[in-house]
C-alpha cells in the first residue's frame, strides 16, 4: 500500500500537469482532444466555462460509470473533475494574453507539449490510487470490459466524444486527429512507465 503522502503528491502533481496540458492544447489552435473539444463546444454554444463544464459532465458520467460496473457512484470522482475543471479555467486565464501562438512552429510546439503533459498528469494522478476523473474511469472500465489495453479503451472513448464534439462545433483540428491517433498509445505508455515508480510500502501504525 502506497504511504498516504506519497499517493497525495503523486495526485497534486497529476492533476497539475494534467490541466495545464488542456489549457496549452486549447490556447495552441490546432485542436484539442475530442473530450476537451466537446466541453469548448458546450461552452461556446450554452455558457459557463470550459472548466464548470468538466464538472457538470463528470457528474453524468459517474452515473453511466456506475451503471457500467454495477457499484454505487463513485462520487470522489467529482472532487478530482472539480480541482481539473478549476486548474484548466486558471490556465486558461494566465495564457489569456501571454499565451496565443500564431506561426505554425509555436502552435505544433504548444500543443505537443500540452498533449505529453495531459498523458503524463493522467498517468501519475492514475498511478496515486485515488479518486479518478470519469472520463479516465471510464476508460479503465472499458479496458477490463474489453480485456484489451488502455489503447484501445482510450481510443474508443475518443472516438464517441470526437463525435459529440463535431455535432456540438467544438475546436477540432489537426490537433483532434493526432490525440484520438496517439493519445491512447501515450497514456498506455506512461501508465507502463508509472507503474515503475518505486514506492516504499505504508508503514502499519503499529510497527
Amino acid at each position: 500500500m502506497m504511504p498516504k503522502r506519497t499517493a497525495a503528491s503523486l495526485y497534486s502533481a497529476g492533476i497539475l500537469l494534467l490541466s495545464l496540458g488542456v489549457a496549452l492544447n486549447i490556447q495552441s489552435g490546432l485542436g484539442t482532444s475530442p473530450f476537451d473539444a466537446l466541453l469548448v463546444g458546450l461552452s461556446d454554444q450554452v455558457g459557463l466555462t470550459v472548466g464548470s463544464w468538466e464538472i457538470l459532465i463528470a457528474f453524468f458520467m459517474i452515473m453511466v460509470n456506475s451503471a457500467l460496473v454495477r457499484q454505487r457512484p463513485e462520487l470522489w470522482g467529482l472532487f478530482t473533475a472539480f480541482l481539473t475543471g478549476a486548474g484548466i479555467d486558471l490556465w486558461l486565464y494566465v495564457f489569456e494574453h501571454s499565451l496565443n501562438p500564431a506561426h505554425w512552429a509555436s502552435q505544433l510546439a504548444t500543443f505537443g507539449a500540452g498533449i505529453v503533459l495531459i498523458n503524463i498528469g493522467t498517468a501519475l494522478y492514475l498511478f496515486s490510487g485515488l479518486a479518478a476523473i470519469p472520463i479516465d474511469r471510464l476508460t479503465m472500465i472499458l479496458k477490463d470490459l474489453l480485456r484489451s489495453n488502455v489503447f484501445v479503451a482510450r481510443t474508443a472513448v475518443y472516438f464517441l466524444c470526437l463525435l459529440l464534439a463535431f455535432l456540438l462545433g467544438g475546436p477540432i483540428g489537426v490537433g483532434t486527429v493526432l490525440t484520438v491517433c496517439l493519445g491512447g498509445l501515450l497514456l498506455n505508455f506512461f501508465v507502463r512507465l508509472t507503474a515503475r515508480i518505486p514506492v516504499s510500502p505504508a508503514k502499519h501504525p503499529n510497527s
